[in-house]
């Protein structure tokens, strides 16, 4: 019975483009894929988009698009990226996909009729863009979303719910049992944490909007669609034929579970529960990795920073990129992309220490033998380098299995310092001229075999390359090869070395316009997502001097219905018409109190949708412990005169 392999990516939401974030997942998930099976795994690797919810539902709509099309072209570039980047998945999954829908409903029964699911009417703060709900203990000025900072809404609706609480001392359980469940170590001690508080029922139905995978149609309830990030997890199973098919069940448990830091709650506590109710085996690793900084600042579409990872590839290379991500930074941790970093990696790394090595091996092996290269006296001359290289193959092994890439890689370049230094340190032109001829090949070839073990690993890294490599040195990368020189510890057949031309040549120059650097940024709680869209929280005076505040005069004011905290206000500020503008100041203004008075207000802000309504502007409030008070004019001042 073969070992099997089960390796996804979280599916990617359809609301933006692939950045160089999805790039990092997906190629780490990559990487994993081909080494389990160049060990000779049976693999199975998934990837894919999740294109349910409400934040699609109304990304759409302001689009004048259905859903269905514009979920159809954001899945479509991701698709397009990964066939490029030439990713090795076995199946591209969308949640909109017809299986996958019948998969999710019979998990929905399955959970239903174990007593897991219960109907009742869920009331609270929900915030579109992480699709995600929040108690008011979690929730940051009252209001806002601790993720991502952005308004939320109060939703008041029928609900299912799943019974989350009852899995919580079942969830520590596994925690404590099994120690590489979480990765790493400082994120599972996070969850843990997390789940020490106390867990709740989860809400995993919504009434709202109809852009999801309806209930069973068995359950005759059908303006119930379901919550968007249980309907995503399932794609694990539903991937492997769950509720439909399921001739690929044979590959769960899940061996890695790829996922951003931002999204581990959801994978390392919804997700196992939900296995639990479901009866399935628990996945044995659970991944989270950190995220992408650009030049030491968070990436923002308004700074004009992101770093889009088909330009960075198209430029220098796509096995050069692959190869810098999972060197550049250790797993778990935040990384900084920089040209100038990515430019050291080629030149030095690959360039200097791994293109240059082969390049030395043609052309000692062309003087010395005519390009004939035999490992017959490697072993009576060099078994110190090839023991120390096979204990630092070995090493590398067990640090990919715990999916810390970049030492994986280190110590296989520590085995590239032992063949460059054996050519160092032996000389084998100086033996030449001695008439120690023996000993100088076995050299030439000791290096080559190295290199050869060498290429083996890093072939799950940089496929292209190593096969180059491997072609050259007379063999062809395969588990049969794996076995046989790294597993067995056997050394190269004779073989007639192949001249290439060099594999890496040197980067003189940035090839890509550097954005250029805020005067200063400061460190701000983390988002839910990589790529931000604020601006720094430090301004230069311009930068303040383009911010317009005006007094303003309220004509009129209204509450927001089912908003505990909501007005809409319109607001004269002698224009030809009145703003509107929604603000969270119900618990402290009665809206009859507020007609005839006079605000300041930020009055060139992009407008933006706040539980549906157009609010085109900000007021100025100062809050304490006392409450909040909006900021006003001393004296009466014309509607729209200038603040500052």
């Amino acid at each position: 019975m073969s070992k099997k392999a089960f390796v996804t990516t979280p599916i990617y939401y359809v609301n933006d483009i692939p950045h160089i974030g999805h790039a990092y997942t997906t190629i780490i998930a990559d990487t994993m894929a081909r080494y389990y099976r160049l060990k000779g795994y049976e693999t199975f690797f998934l990837t894919g988009t999740d294109e349910h919810g409400q934040k699609i539902e109304e990304a759409a709509k302001m689009r004048n698009r259905t859903p269905q099309d514009y979920a159809d072209e954001i899945s479509g570039k991701f698709k397009e990226l990964w066939d490029e980047f030439d990713i090795s998945y076995d199946k591209f999954i969308r949640t909109t996909d017809k299986d996958h829908k019948l998969g999710v409903q019979k998990a929905f029964k399955t959970m239903f009729d174990s007593g897991d699911i219960y109907k009742g009417q869920y009331e609270g703060h929900y915030c579109v863009s992480c699709e995600t709900f929040f108690t008011d203990t979690q929730l940051i000025d009252e209001n806002l979303c601790p993720d991502c900072g952005k308004e939320t809404r109060i939703v008041k609706e029928d609900s299912y719910f799943f019974k989350l609480s009852n899995y919580q001392e079942k969830l520590l359980k596994w925690y404590e049992e099994d120690e590489t469940c979480v990765l790493p170590k400082g994120k599972k001690n996070e969850v843990i944490s997390f789940v020490k508080q106390g867990l709740r029922d989860l809400s995993i139905t919504r009434t709202s909007f109809d852009w999801g995978v309806k209930l069973p149609a068995e359950m005759n309830d059908p303006k119930h669609v379901m919550y968007v990030w249980l309907d995503a997890l399932l794609n694990y199973i539903t991937a492997l034929g769950y509720g439909t098919n399921d001739k690929n069940m044979k590959f769960w448990p899940s061996t890695v579970q790829l996922v951003g830091k931002d999204i581990l709650r959801f994978h390392a506590i919804y997700w196992p529960a939900f296995l639990m109710s479901l009866g399935l085996p628990m996945p044995k690793h659970v991944a989270a990795h950190g995220w992408w900084t650009r030049n030491g600042e968070k990436m923002s579409k308004s700074k004009g920073n992101v770093v889009n990872p088909k330009e960075v590839a198209d430029a220098y290379g796509l096995e050069n990129f692959r190869y810098f991500l999972l060197r550049e930074v250790p797993f778990g941790q935040d990384g900084d992309f920089s040209q100038k970093a990515l430019i050291d990696r080629i030149n030095s790394d690959l360039s200097n220490e791994l293109g240059n090595l082969l390049n030395r091996i043609i052309g000692m092996s062309g003087k010395y033998s005519d390009f004939n290269i035999t490992s017959k006296n490697v072993e009576k001359f060099h078994k110190k380098e090839l023991d120390a290289v096979a204990e630092h193959l070995k090493i590398a092994e067990k640090n990919l299995n715990d999916l810390q890439t970049n030492r994986f890689l280190e110590e296989l370049w520590k085995a590239l310092t032992i063949a460059n230094q054996t050519i160092t340190l032996y000389e084998p032109w100086a033996k030449m001229k001695e008439g120690n001829s023996d000993f100088a090949l076995a050299t030439v070839a000791v290096v080559a075999n190295i290199l050869a073990k060498v290429s083996i690993l890093l072939h799950p890294v940089m496929p292209k390359t190593t096969n180059k490599i491997a072609k050259a040195l007379g063999f062809k990368i395969s588990h049969e090869n794996y076995t046989f020189l790294l597993e067995n510890g056997n050394l190269l057949n004779d073989f007639v070395i192949e001249k290439v031309p060099p594999l890496f040549p040197k980067i003189e120059a940035e090839l890509l316009i550097t954005p250029e650097p805020s005067i200063q940024s400061t460190p701000k709680k983390e988002e839910n997502k990589e790529v931000e869209d604020e601006k720094d929280s430090l301004i230069t005076i311009d930068q303040f001097f383009q911010t317009k505040l005006k007094i303003g005069t309220i004509i009129e004011a209204v509450e927001v219905p089912k908003s505990k905290k909501l007005l809409k206000l319109q607001v004269d500020l002698g224009e030809e018409k009145p703003r509107q503008i929604v603000a969270g100041i119900k618990e402290y203004y009665k809206p009859e109190d507020l007609i005839n008075t006079q605000i300041c207000v930020v009055a060139n802000l992009k407008p933006a949708k706040i539980m549906g309504l157009v609010s085109e502007g900000m007021l100025l409030a100062a809050k304490d412990s006392d409450g909040l008070a909006l900021m006003r004019p001393e004296t009466n001042k014309t509607s729209g005169s200038s603040v500052g």
